[in-house]
Protein backbone atom coordinates (compact mmCIF):
# COMPACT_ATOMS: atom_id res chain seq x y z
CA UNK A 1 0.00 0.00 0.00
CA UNK A 2 1.29 3.04 -0.96
CA UNK A 3 2.37 6.12 1.60
CA UNK A 4 -0.74 8.95 1.37
CA UNK A 5 2.34 11.45 2.12
CA UNK A 6 4.04 10.42 -1.31
CA UNK A 7 0.37 9.95 -2.72
CA UNK A 8 -0.22 13.99 -2.13
CA UNK A 9 3.44 15.40 -2.82
CA UNK A 10 2.72 13.33 -6.16
CA UNK A 11 -0.87 15.18 -6.64
CA UNK A 12 0.59 18.65 -5.52
CA UNK A 13 3.70 18.47 -7.97
CA UNK A 14 0.87 17.60 -10.75
CA UNK A 15 -1.49 20.28 -9.98
CA UNK A 16 1.68 22.79 -9.31
CA UNK A 17 3.19 21.75 -13.05
CA UNK A 18 -0.40 22.32 -14.55
CA UNK A 19 -0.81 25.65 -12.50
CA UNK A 20 2.63 27.16 -15.00
CA UNK A 21 1.61 25.15 -17.92
CA UNK A 22 1.51 27.27 -21.12
CA UNK A 23 2.25 27.18 -24.90
CA UNK A 24 4.40 28.90 -27.19
CA UNK A 25 6.02 28.37 -30.17
CA UNK A 26 8.81 26.20 -30.16
CA UNK A 27 12.32 27.42 -31.49
CA UNK A 28 15.80 25.53 -32.30
CA UNK A 29 16.89 27.11 -28.92
CA UNK A 30 14.81 24.52 -27.12
CA UNK A 31 16.72 22.23 -28.80
CA UNK A 32 18.30 20.06 -26.14
CA UNK A 33 14.71 20.40 -24.68
CA UNK A 34 13.33 18.67 -28.29
CA UNK A 35 15.90 15.58 -27.89
CA UNK A 36 14.40 14.89 -24.78
CA UNK A 37 11.11 13.41 -26.11
CA UNK A 38 12.21 13.00 -29.44
CA UNK A 39 15.33 10.62 -29.03
CA UNK A 40 12.90 8.75 -26.27
CA UNK A 41 11.47 4.85 -27.88
CA UNK A 42 8.96 4.69 -25.55
CA UNK A 43 7.56 8.19 -26.52
CA UNK A 44 7.54 7.95 -30.36
CA UNK A 45 6.38 4.59 -29.80
CA UNK A 46 3.02 5.57 -31.51
CA UNK A 47 4.53 8.74 -33.41
CA UNK A 48 5.00 8.56 -37.16
CA UNK A 49 8.63 8.96 -37.09
CA UNK A 50 11.35 7.48 -35.51
CA UNK A 51 13.22 8.33 -32.74
CA UNK A 52 16.10 11.25 -33.19
CA UNK A 53 19.75 9.85 -33.04
CA UNK A 54 21.29 13.03 -33.34
CA UNK A 55 20.89 16.80 -32.42
CA UNK A 56 21.73 17.94 -36.27
CA UNK A 57 18.51 16.04 -37.56
CA UNK A 58 16.42 17.19 -34.56
CA UNK A 59 17.77 21.15 -35.63
CA UNK A 60 16.46 20.24 -39.09
CA UNK A 61 13.26 19.18 -37.87
CA UNK A 62 12.45 22.18 -36.03
CA UNK A 63 14.27 24.38 -38.60
CA UNK A 64 12.25 23.00 -41.80
CA UNK A 65 9.09 21.83 -40.52
CA UNK A 66 8.01 23.48 -36.74
CA UNK A 67 9.05 26.66 -37.73
CA UNK A 68 7.27 27.39 -40.86
CA UNK A 69 4.10 24.94 -39.36
CA UNK A 70 1.21 27.60 -39.06
CA UNK A 71 0.35 25.85 -35.84
CA UNK A 72 2.68 24.19 -33.28
CA UNK A 73 3.43 24.79 -30.10
CA UNK A 74 6.12 23.70 -27.20
CA UNK A 75 3.95 22.22 -24.56
CA UNK A 76 5.88 24.16 -20.87
CA UNK A 77 5.80 24.11 -17.59
CA UNK A 78 7.56 27.36 -15.99
CA UNK A 79 8.21 27.85 -19.63
CA UNK A 80 10.41 24.84 -20.25
CA UNK A 81 9.33 22.78 -23.29
CA UNK A 82 8.67 18.67 -21.84
CA UNK A 83 6.63 18.36 -25.08
CA UNK A 84 4.49 19.26 -28.25
CA UNK A 85 1.30 19.94 -29.62
CA UNK A 86 0.17 20.79 -33.23
CA UNK A 87 -2.82 21.27 -35.32
CA UNK A 88 -2.86 20.79 -39.15
CA UNK A 89 -5.45 22.36 -41.35
CA UNK A 90 -6.64 20.37 -44.18
CA UNK A 91 -6.94 22.48 -47.49
CA UNK A 92 -9.40 22.43 -50.32
CA UNK A 93 -12.60 21.47 -49.48
CA UNK A 94 -11.51 19.77 -46.51
CA UNK A 95 -10.62 22.95 -44.96
CA UNK A 96 -13.36 22.91 -42.33
CA UNK A 97 -11.26 19.67 -40.86
CA UNK A 98 -7.90 20.29 -38.50
CA UNK A 99 -5.76 17.16 -36.75
CA UNK A 100 -4.46 17.39 -34.02
CA UNK A 101 -1.10 15.88 -32.62
CA UNK A 102 0.94 15.69 -29.57
CA UNK A 103 3.80 14.17 -28.18
CA UNK A 104 5.06 14.71 -23.94
CA UNK A 105 8.07 13.70 -22.04
CA UNK A 106 7.81 10.25 -20.48
CA UNK A 107 8.61 11.67 -17.31
CA UNK A 108 5.39 13.77 -17.27
CA UNK A 109 2.92 11.33 -18.25
CA UNK A 110 -0.34 10.57 -16.12
CA UNK A 111 0.12 13.91 -14.33
CA UNK A 112 -3.03 15.67 -16.88
CA UNK A 113 -0.45 17.76 -18.84
CA UNK A 114 -1.28 16.71 -21.49
CA UNK A 115 -5.25 16.77 -20.87
CA UNK A 116 -4.86 20.45 -20.19
CA UNK A 117 -2.60 21.25 -23.30
CA UNK A 118 -5.09 19.64 -25.11
CA UNK A 119 -7.93 21.73 -23.87
CA UNK A 120 -5.94 24.65 -24.47
CA UNK A 121 -5.99 24.33 -27.87
CA UNK A 122 -9.33 22.93 -27.73
CA UNK A 123 -10.57 26.33 -26.15
CA UNK A 124 -8.49 28.74 -28.47
CA UNK A 125 -8.34 27.11 -31.87
CA UNK A 126 -11.59 27.57 -33.40
CA UNK A 127 -11.75 31.55 -32.53
CA UNK A 128 -8.05 31.65 -33.81
CA UNK A 129 -8.89 29.91 -37.14
CA UNK A 130 -12.17 30.74 -37.45
CA UNK A 131 -12.51 28.40 -41.22
CA UNK A 132 -11.91 25.38 -38.62
CA UNK A 133 -15.33 23.81 -37.82
CA UNK A 134 -14.09 19.93 -36.50
CA UNK A 135 -10.62 19.18 -34.88
CA UNK A 136 -9.46 15.51 -35.11
CA UNK A 137 -7.06 12.88 -33.49
CA UNK A 138 -6.47 9.91 -34.55
CA UNK A 139 -5.17 7.34 -31.89
CA UNK A 140 -3.88 3.96 -32.08
CA UNK A 141 -5.86 1.48 -30.82
CA UNK A 142 -3.04 0.67 -28.39
CA UNK A 143 -2.40 4.06 -26.91
CA UNK A 144 -5.19 4.01 -24.31
CA UNK A 145 -3.34 6.84 -22.43
CA UNK A 146 -3.58 9.18 -25.52
CA UNK A 147 -7.43 8.09 -25.79
CA UNK A 148 -8.11 8.81 -21.96
CA UNK A 149 -6.59 12.05 -22.81
CA UNK A 150 -8.75 13.26 -25.57
CA UNK A 151 -11.94 12.03 -23.48
CA UNK A 152 -11.06 13.82 -20.36
CA UNK A 153 -10.40 16.98 -22.95
CA UNK A 154 -14.13 16.46 -23.91
CA UNK A 155 -13.42 14.64 -27.50
CA UNK A 156 -16.06 12.18 -28.56
CA UNK A 157 -14.69 9.13 -29.78
CA UNK A 158 -16.39 8.14 -33.33
CA UNK A 159 -14.75 4.79 -34.09
CA UNK A 160 -12.23 2.06 -35.15
CA UNK A 161 -10.63 2.81 -38.99
CA UNK A 162 -10.18 -0.70 -39.33
CA UNK A 163 -5.98 -1.40 -40.90
CA UNK A 164 -5.92 2.95 -41.94
CA UNK A 165 -2.41 3.67 -41.28
CA UNK A 166 0.81 1.95 -42.20
CA UNK A 167 2.99 3.06 -38.96
CA UNK A 168 6.40 1.97 -38.63
CA UNK A 169 6.23 -1.24 -40.72
CA UNK A 170 2.81 -2.74 -39.58
CA UNK A 171 -0.57 -1.77 -40.80
CA UNK A 172 -2.67 -0.14 -37.90
CA UNK A 173 -5.78 0.50 -36.72
CA UNK A 174 -6.62 3.90 -35.43
CA UNK A 175 -9.07 5.46 -33.15
CA UNK A 176 -10.99 8.47 -34.75
CA UNK A 177 -12.11 11.57 -31.82
CA UNK A 178 -13.02 14.64 -32.50
CA UNK A 179 -14.08 18.04 -31.10
CA UNK A 180 -16.62 20.23 -33.31
CA UNK A 181 -16.55 24.05 -33.03
CA UNK A 182 -20.62 23.75 -31.61
CA UNK A 183 -19.63 21.10 -28.81
CA UNK A 184 -19.53 21.81 -24.80
CA UNK A 185 -15.72 22.33 -24.40
CA UNK A 186 -14.44 21.11 -20.91
CA UNK A 187 -11.96 24.15 -19.86
CA UNK A 188 -8.24 22.71 -18.81
CA UNK A 189 -7.99 23.22 -15.22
Amino acid sequence: MEDTSVVQSHQNKAEDECSNLSLRPLDVSDIDAFMVWATDEKVTRFCTWEPYTNKEDGLNYIKNTILPHPWFRAICVDDRPIGAISVTSNSGNDRCRGELGYVLAWKYWGRGIATRAVGMVGETIFDEWSHLERLEALVDVENLGSQRVLEKAGFQREGVLRKYVVLKGRSRDMVMFSLLSTDHRIPPT
